[in-house]
């Protein structure tokens, strides 16, 4: 009897094991609309982790820094020179805890997406500058990286002085040298959401003779972003930003997190959007709740991917998103570090030898790259 009964609690176990391993995996099947399936190169990830060896003079407390040891993670990515560069962020030892440290944001670049040769040093840092108001001390974060046709990069990144966290634009042509233009929302409506809390902005761009650059919709630029909500937000010059709002004036909320689902919590943008001939595929990162509204299947307060279409006619007209993530935390790096719930979080898209990149922070910790070949899904 005692034997029968070890035999059952082995057999529960192994099946509750089982049914626990097959929930947290991502979709099966995407819809025709979607990008995919994204698959992690075997045995080379994590392909950015930190570094206690660079060094870097700050110029605000004007002494060396180890400013890439702690952490490195949420990366940009774009293609220059048949090259792909990921613009990361990079966390010193300055303080504890996610949010309480100095950001900074690095730069890699490789030849086949995978391999990376860092510079050794940022390339967007808080500095004695105009902007030190909004980025000291607690710095650059969280990029997303795009490019005009003519070659024009942009990084729209959060602005972290420890007190209200802000979309701030900076623009390059060489990916190295950056001239930082501010808070993205500072002028328009009169200032009216220079002080709210935004981050995560995704440009919407399109794939022309094999790059990925950004396109206008009706002569302006236009991008989603949001943290908790999707909202959108056009421009006539790739800084200065005017928020799309509803008829009361009040920022328009194009997606929101589902009770029950794997965003049920926040729907946090992700890379640059992109116009296909299917709709506009945004691609974003779902956070799962903690609470009974959380979508069992998948771990409580983890970070999966997901992805949403809009109407490639009225970009602000929202068609459809997927009930399961394409991405997942599975890797013992993804489900470790800083933030141990899990988290895969999506911020690089690059398009490079007719194969899509997507790089993404793991656990708050370190970078990791999946890749979707569309030759092998034909």
């Amino acid at each position: 009897m005692i034997n029968m009964k070890r035999r059952f609690c082995l057999l529960a176990l192994f099946l509750f094991v089982q049914v626990q391993v097959f929930s947290q995996q991502p979709i099966a099947k995407l819809p025709d609309w979607a990008l995919g399936p994204f698959v992690r190169p075997e045995g080379v990830n994590p392909v950015i982790s930190p570094d206690s060896t660079t060094r870097f003079y700050d110029p605000m407390q004007q002494k060396q820094l180890d400013w890439e040891s702690n952490d490195t993670f949420n990366p940009a990515a774009t293609v220059k020179n048949g090259k792909i560069y990921v613009l990361y962020r990079a966390e010193d030892k300055s303080g504890v805890g996610i949010g309480h440290r100095t950001s900074r944001i690095g730069l890699a670049e490789s030849t086949d997406g995978i391999h990376m040769k860092r510079t050794g040093k940022p390339v967007l840092f808080p500095a004695d500058d105009d902007q030190k108001e909004f980025e000291w001390t607690g710095g650059c974060e969280d990029p997303r990286v795009s490019v005009t046709e003519d070659g024009t990069y942009l990084i729209l990144y959060t602005q972290w002085n420890k007190k209200v966290p802000r979309l701030g634009a900076a623009t390059s042509k060489d990916l190295v040298h950056w001239k930082k233009h501010g808070p993205i929302f500072q002028d328009a409506y009169h200032g009216k959401f220079h002080n709210i809390a935004s981050k995560s902005a995704s440009v919407l761009t399109t794939l022309k003779k094999g790059k990925l650059v950004m396109v206008k919709h009706k002569g302006k630029y236009w991008m989603y972003w949001g943290e908790r909500h999707v909202y959108a937000a056009t421009s006539d010059n790739l800084v200065d930003w005017a928020p799309v709002v509803n008829e009361k004036g009040e920022l328009k909320e194009l997606v929101s997190p589902r009770k029950g689902y794997f965003d049920s919590d926040l729907t946090e943008c992700g890379p640059p959007a992109i116009l296909t001939s299917k709709g506009i595929v945004l691609m974003y990162n779902g956070k799962n709740k903690g609470g009974a509204d959380r979508d069992p299947s998948y771990t409580a307060n983890s970070y999966c991917a997901g992805q949403m279409l809009f109407s490639a006619q009225d970009p602000g007209k929202f068609l459809d998103r997927l009930d399961k993530p394409f991405l997942v935390p599975t890797a013992p790096f993804e489900k470790s570090g800083q933030y141990p719930a899990g988290t895969v979080f999506i911020e690089g898209l690059a398009y490079h030898k007719s194969k899509w990149f997507l790089y993404y922070g793991c656990a708050d910790s370190k970078v990791a790259v999946a890749v979707f070949d569309p030759s092998r899904t034909r």
